[in-house]
């Protein structure tokens, strides 16, 4: 039986499933090869935990499903699914350390969320304008 990890992240309305089995070193989002992944940006903000986690990265295959959310969003869950996985998979505490020293949202997904549009509004906080002339 194939050991198969599942770990999610979120960030504002994105999720991001990631699938993390023995292989070499494959990494896809929604089945497009992280190599050509576009944008650059976002690519490189999904390469970070990979490329702290170097020794284990080319022993495993990592398959990441994400929805919802705008493109840096959907970037940011993806990077939280796979960090959450290797950590689970791994179960490497110098590098659950490592991550959580670089940058904590790697392994904690952001709990903010957008605040509901309130009436007389025409957004969360702005009102319209008062006029007293």
């Amino acid at each position: 039986m194939k050991k198969t990890i599942v770990a999610s992240g979120k960030r504002k309305t994105a999720i991001a499933r990631a699938y993390i089995k023995k292989g070499k070193g494959r990494v896809r989002i929604n089945n497009i090869p992280l190599e050509i992944y576009q944008p650059e940006v976002a690519r490189w903000k999904i390469m970070e935990p990979l490329v702290m986690a170097n020794k284990y990265w080319k022993s495993v295959d990592i398959e990441v499903n994400v929805e919802g959310g705008g493109v840096m969003g959907q970037a940011y869950a993806v990077r939280t699914a796979i960090a959450k996985g290797l950590v689970e998979f791994t179960k490497d505490e110098k590098l659950k350390e490592m991550y959580i020293q670089y940058d904590r949202s790697l392994l904690v997904s952001d709990p903010r969320r957008k605040e509901p549009k309130k009436p007389l509004g025409r957004g969360a906080r702005k009102k319209r304008q008062k006029s007293y002339r």
